[in-house]
């Protein structure tokens, strides 16, 4: 074996012990969270996952997402029977579900079929089993993390009785207090706006499927891309969520809104909050989950609209359709601040550096761009905190000062990744004609 196979050979393990290994710590992690939650007195990850087998599913997106993945690897025809048996079970499920007075929700026939299709795929020999299993491991990571999260929100409210919406809000005059703006835009609009913008933001997960699925297209005949959305959701998804515990903050709906079961301090939109220079972390309720800070959505909006760059042009639109569209959603709905969406538009850009192309090394490039970003968003969280109250003294400076950082990694990000080779700032940002580093 000559040594250009052999490091083709030792790239093909890697890229397959990375679902495996993700697998195995998610299992394990699903264990531990079921065991806090039943400390805890609530449901949990893996009682979660039995009421998804038996007719109340918690998600019907991700249910189907997770199943789309894994088909994937698969070929046409066990795809098509895969997808074809999921919406049988769901019809049945759903008249199972009329005629017993339970509650209506769809998703066991996709959790079903995937089970199954693990059981077949497992019957399997070589390459096809190796590449039809990575696919599920893949979709099957998705679920897990989907029911993790859940069970971090409230690992989010017990760790943070008290919420810094106080310190954000007065950090979000900086940035022109965008919630108000486009909340009041969107009472302007009426409804249809509104409902469009909501089915956006709670079909994410279908959405990223759609673009994982046009980049992994190709992996039941051929070699799994370096690098794709998927991997760049899981990191952030692992990542990103740690700020709702070291950063707990509810949204202006509900410390200053309708949703604030009384102890909200405004009425968001209608009234803009009046100044309070002296910023307090506020108590807050054990039901509503501290996960604003950085904002999620933004974030994995933001990585399907990367990985959407060089896609075919209708899904290239849509990816920024998406992206636009869910920033919306996060302001005009009351979820996010303006500052959590900078948060989370940055913790994109410097996770999906450091993944993408990792043929490329950790060169100096790369080192650059994962420094700037992760240097930013420490000095973007710490000004909030600490800074809030100046940010609200001082506007103007400090809105420049906040836009021109996420200006600036973006722009480095950019030359990295994405410049043309052979142009000047391709060449500042490290891409060379003859590196042929990958963009996708």
């Amino acid at each position: 074996m000559n040594v250009s196979s052999s490091v083709l050979s030792g790239s093909g393990t890697r890229s397959r012990l990375v679902p495996a290994a993700g697998l195995g710590l998610a299992v394990v992690l699903l264990m531990v969270a079921q065991v806090w939650a039943s400390a805890h007195g609530v449901m949990g990850p893996l009682r979660s996952l039995v009421d998804d087998y038996f007719a109340n599913p918690q998600s019907a997106a991700v249910s189907w997402a997770g199943l789309g993945l894994a088909c994937i690897g698969a070929p046409a025809r066990v795809r098509v029977v895969s997808l074809v048996a999921a919406a049988v079970l769901d019809l049945l499920t759903l008249g199972l579900q009329a005629a017993c007075g339970w509650h209506i929700s769809i998703g066991t026939g996709p959790t079903l079929v995937l089970t199954a299709l693990t059981v077949v795929v497992l019957r399997w020999e070589g390459e096809r089993r190796r590449t039809a299993l990575q696919a599920i491991a893949f979709g099957a990571l998705l679920i897990m993390a989907s029911k993790l999260a859940d069970t971090w929100l409230m690992v989010s409210i017990i760790t943070g009785p008290r919420v810094l919406d106080q310190y954000v809000q007065l950090a979000d005059r900086a940035l022109g207090e965008p919630a108000w703006l486009v909340g009041r835009a969107l009472e302007a609009l009426g409804p249809v706006p509104s409902h469009v913008l909501h089915v956006v933001y709670i079909q994410l997960p279908v959405a990223a499927v759609v673009v994982a699925v046009w980049q992994l297209r190709h992996v039941s005949r051929s070699a799994w891309p370096r690098h794709h959305l998927v991997r760049t959701f899981l990191v952030l998804g692992v990542i990103g969520p740690l700020g709702y515990v070291l950063f707990p903050v509810v949204g202006p709906v509900f410390a200053y809104g309708p949703l604030g079961h009384g102890l909200e301090i405004g009425d968001w939109p209608q009234v803009w909050p009046a100044p309070a220079h002296v910023p307090q972390p506020m108590l807050f309720d054990s039901a509503t989950a501290r996960n604003c800070m950085p904002s999620m959505h933004t974030a994995w909006a933001t990585a399907l609209f990367i990985h959407s760059r060089n896609a075919p042009r209708w899904l290239r639109w849509a990816g920024a359709f998406w992206l636009v569209c869910t920033l919306l959603a996060t302001l005009g709905f009351g979820y996010h601040y303006g500052a959590d969406l900078v948060a989370g538009a940055v913790l994109t850009l410097t996770v999906e550096s450091a993944l993408r192309d990792p043929g490329r090394g950790w060169d100096l490039y790369r080192v650059r761009i994962v420094s700037l970003g992760t240097s930013v968003l420490a000095g973007l969280l710490l000004s909030y905190r600490f800074l809030a109250a100046t940010m609200a003294e001082y506007p103007l400076p400090t809105g420049v000062v906040v836009l021109g950082a996420l200006a600036t990694v973006s722009f480095v990000f950019y030359a990295t990744w994405f410049a043309r080779p052979g142009t000047r700032l391709a060449y500042w940002g490290g891409r060379t004609p003859a590196d042929g580093f990958a963009t996708s």
